[in-house]
């Protein structure tokens, strides 16, 4: 199966930790789970025309959840940091936010 940049990055994490990261040139993804750093890195250079510099990877574990007497897990998913490289332009996704 042949990898896309678009399957490899899902969507981005949006919380105040990454909010704070993004003064340093951190951005973060929700990537997909059999995905590694090098094509985490061409996923992000490819599509939003940045250069990388570290790529920081992370397996999130599920968490058991309750509803009433039902008991289940949510799904386990894989997050990326990605270090944009001294003096790349930022992403235009995130600008609004910072």
């Amino acid at each position: 199966m042949v990898k896309t940049p678009q399957d490899i990055i899902l969507k981005p994490v949006i919380t105040e930790a990454s909010m704070d990261a993004l003064r340093h040139g951190k951005y973060t993804f929700r990537v997909m789970k059999t995905a590694n750093k090098h094509e985490i890195k061409d996923a992000v250079e490819n599509i939003f025309g940045v250069k990388v510099a570290k790529v920081n990877t992370v397996r999130m574990r599920g968490k058991n959840r309750r509803m009433g007497r039902y008991e289940g897990t949510t799904p386990s998913w894989k997050k990326a940091v990605v270090t944009l490289a001294e003096g790349s332009k930022t992403i235009s996704f995130f600008d609004g936010m910072i």
